[in-house]
């Protein structure tokens, strides 16, 4: 078993491995300025950080927690990690692929044998990362008066979450892809039962710094939508698919881990970041695609992992090839704030990614 320190000295680079050393990788010189600007200008609020390779070249903190209530955010904050879990479970699962405890295309039969719903269990782990597997969708359960739907309310306490997530199908397995948080939700009590760890454990042992799965990790940093603050969330709900909650640095630990195979190794890394362009790029659980930024030459590879609950939104960017992470905390809706998609080409995240990995284009 991987355990927490081997991770550590791993990524302080006891273990050789990963890509080449960023300072070998040509890159533009990167102004604080413009992206301190971008995110002032943008009325962002929230913690924002850039690096490349072992160097963290920006880290901010901007804003106030609630507007106009006088409380700046603060770097050391623990944040909602939502779907970037997602992500975090999928590098669990690919470990657990390396010790020879779990087979990508293999039936998630063969791992929960009594698992209540007959049909779904020739759904495959690969199909459940890449989020084709036609599980039910939380999102499909009666909606409160908050709007939130019940399964994410205190009001379905009472439900476990793997009982909903093994009901009826909504479509044949491998017949499409659809967003759904019981792909992952399922992928956490599989690794489980593999293991023979609890998912909190596996994540303590096994992922670098402090992140931990909700009801355990401390107050989080709140969601607000235009001042109102959001209605109750049961964060626990979420599990596998996005129950983590950490700090900024932790997030980047993760990255820098993954990104120099302190984790797992590069072969499981690329068939993990192999995306597929017939379901939008989707790889397991992330996407990873070709981007163009503004003022870069050439596309990019950028895998990038995106999530929200509530009033909090997170972005993890990764550019594997310039040695690059980006991470992004908001606690405004994306109503309020939205990120934009990189893959458009607009918006806030691509503006962001580009003062990150490019040249600042002539006025």
């Amino acid at each position: 078993m991987i355990q927490r320190l081997a991770a550590l000295l791993a990524f302080a680079g006891l273990i050789a491995a990963g890509p080449a050393r960023a300072e070998d990788i040509p890159s533009p010189a990167f102004d604080p300025a413009r992206a301190a600007s971008l995110a002032t200008e943008s009325g962002f609020a929230g913690l924002i950080l850039i690096s490349r390779g072992d160097d963290i070249l920006f880290e901010r903190a901007f804003g106030e927690v609630r507007p106009g209530s006088g409380e700046a955010h603060r770097l050391d904050e623990r944040w909602r990690w939502a779907s970037i879990t997602k992500q975090v479970l999928a590098v669990l699962a690919m470990q657990q692929v390396a010790q020879g405890n779990l087979e990508l295309d293999a039936p998630i039969g063969r791992y929960w044998p009594d698992f209540p719903n007959p049909v779904a269990r020739t759904v495959t782990i690969r199909q459940l990362m890449r989020h084709v597997s036609g599980l039910p969708d939380p999102d499909d359960t009666p909606r409160l008066p908050s709007g939130l739907p019940v399964f994410y309310g205190f009001e379905g306490a009472g439900t476990a979450m793997e009982n909903y997530c093994a009901g009826p199908l909504r479509a044949e397995p491998g017949a499409g892809y659809h967003y759904n948080n019981c792909d992952f939700i399922v992928l956490g009590q599989i690794l489980e039962r593999v293991s023979g760890e609890r998912l909190d454990a596996l994540v303590a042992g096994h992922i670098p710094g402090t992140p931990m799965l909700f009801p355990a990790g401390g107050e989080t940093v709140p969601g607000y939508h235009y001042g109102e603050s959001e209605p109750p969330i049961r964060l626990a709900a979420y599990g596998g698919a996005g129950g983590m909650n950490g700090t900024l640095r932790d997030l980047w630990l993760f990255d820098r881990a993954l990104m120099t195979g302190a984790l797992i190794d590069e072969d499981a890394r690329a068939t993990m970041w192999t995306g597929d362009p017939a379901i939008g790029y989707a790889a397991l659980g992330q996407w990873v695609l070709p981007v163009s930024l503004a003022g870069c030459a050439e596309p990019v590879r950028l895998v990038e992992r995106h999530g929200g609950i509530g009033g909090v939104q997170a972005r993890n960017f990764i550019l594997p090839e310039l040695d690059i992470a980006v991470i992004a905390f908001i606690n405004r809706t994306e109503a309020e704030f939205a990120f934009g998609q990189v893959w458009r080409g607009e918006g806030f995240a691509h503006a962001l990614l580009s003062v990150a990995a490019c040249p600042a284009t002539p006025e």
